[in-house]
């Protein structure tokens, strides 16, 4: 009997020694910022006019708010003047960039969806945008019905892909998809008459017409999907997202994001309903 009264301290004691505690906490992104007196930003070289690489640098209105956001940062870790250093990403391995630490955030054209935000967390959103696609203007396409019997070019792995895929399996349409790597590959198919359409969202497609500046190409007067936009950090942080989400707050709540707006996309005119909802549903109050 003894003995027997033993065996479930014995089991409790091999068992602690056998099932490992909860793995440590990483540092925050807040305390990685502070030691380097930097906060690192991921951005895409060709997303003209959210991100992309211009003559003095990174630019576009996804870099101006992260800009916003760096300048938050730095009043949280008490650096006046906090340097940001841009580090190119790519479409594919931009969220591992945020996921492993690579970069603190990803300040580009990054869709909000829940299967990412198994990987990521993101902020506040930033912009609402939908599925279009660009042809020569000579073509008879108007909407993704009539890419039936033709061949459309897209980036594989983005939300635009899976939505175009899924757009056409509803609607029984047999179109050819063609995977290209990135925008400029996309129109220059299209261009070349390699492809009938390349598909991404609508305001990215809007920025490499106005870059390309080729009037023979135009874009579909329709959607397929809607993404709604965010900028990705790593998971778990509460503490530098909600320094994100006070500095996109205050933009929206004072305005000024009117002024970012009509840098960006004055030429394309004012911002439609659903973007000033999204501004006002996201302007959270202090």
């Amino acid at each position: 009997m003894p003995r027997l009264s033993l065996l479930p301290a014995a089991l409790l004691v091999a068992c602690a020694h056998a099932v490992p505690g909860p793995a440590p906490a990483p540092d925050s992104t807040l305390k990685a910022i502070k030691e380097r007196k930097a906060m690192v930003v991921g951005y895409l070289k060709d997303a003209y006019p959210l991100s992309y690489e211009g003559p003095n640098g990174p630019d576009g209105y996804s870099i101006d708010l992260c800009r916003r956001i760096g300048d938050e940062a730095g009043r949280a870790v008490g650096i006046e003047k906090l340097e940001l250093r841009f580090v190119p990403v790519t479409l594919e391995n931009r969220i591992d960039a945020v996921a492993s630490g690579k970069v603190d955030i990803e300040c580009s054209t990054s869709t909000a969806t829940l299967s990412r935000m198994e990987k990521v967390d993101f902020t506040n959103l930033i912009f609402v945008d939908g599925g279009g696609l660009v042809v020569k203007k000579s073509t008879f396409i108007r909407n993704v019905a009539e890419l039936a019997d033709e061949s459309v070019a897209v980036v594989p792995g983005t939300t635009t892909e899976k939505a175009l895929r899924a757009a056409l399996s509803q609607g029984n349409i047999r179109a050819r998809v063609v995977e290209v790597p990135d925008h400029a590959s996309g129109i220059a198919a299209v261009k070349d008459g390699k492809v009938s359409a390349y598909a991404s969202d609508r305001i990215i497609l809007v920025g490499q017409l106005i870059e390309q500046r080729d009037a023979g190409l135009g874009l579909v007067p329709m959607q397929f999907s809607i993404e709604p936009y965010g900028f990705m950090l790593r998971r778990g942080d509460a503490d530098f997202r909600l320094v994100a989400n006070r500095a996109l707050s205050r933009a929206y709540r004072s305005g000024e994001i009117a002024n970012i707006f009509q840098r960006w996309f004055g030429a394309i005119g004012k911002p439609d309903e659903t973007l000033v909802l999204m501004y006002l549903l996201n302007a959270t109050p202090e």
